[in-house]
């Protein structure tokens, strides 16, 4: 399996910037798709972004699109997600998860999650 760390979360005020990080480790790490989901309170986790194997194609909820930047570096095994511009609807714990395959933008498509790191944006 592969186990994935995440960080960087904070408070932030409207029109800021975060960089979160994710690090996968195991021996199967880097057989594995990277994306990002997120949960509001009292919402359903929501897809935000996904990046290919070899960093590619990046795949983008229209929320965040143009505000949000996926990125990894094979090397380190890490995946980040620098986000921009932030709005207070932005708000939400932040979940790095792994999938072999499936449907990019389906929960269900990813095996492994973070521990979740949360993003707060005061207005």
């Amino acid at each position: 399996q592969v186990q994935l760390v995440e960080s960087g979360g904070g408070l932030v005020q409207a029109g800021g910037s975060l960089r979160l990080s994710c690090v996968a480790s195991g021996r199967t790490a880097s057989t594995y798709i990277m994306g990002w989901f997120r949960q509001a309170p009292g919402k359903e986790r929501e897809f935000v972004t996904t990046i290919s194997r070899g960093g590619g194609s990046t795949y983008y909820a229209d929320s965040v699109k143009g505000r949000f930047t996926i990125s990894a570096d094979g090397a380190k095994n890490t995946v980040y997600l620098q986000m921009n511009s932030l709005k207070p609807e932005d708000t939400a714990v932040y979940y790095c998860a792994a999938r072999m395959g499936g449907t990019y933008y389906s929960g269900l498509a990813y095996a492994f999650w973070g521990q979740g790191t949360q993003v707060t944006v005061s207005s």
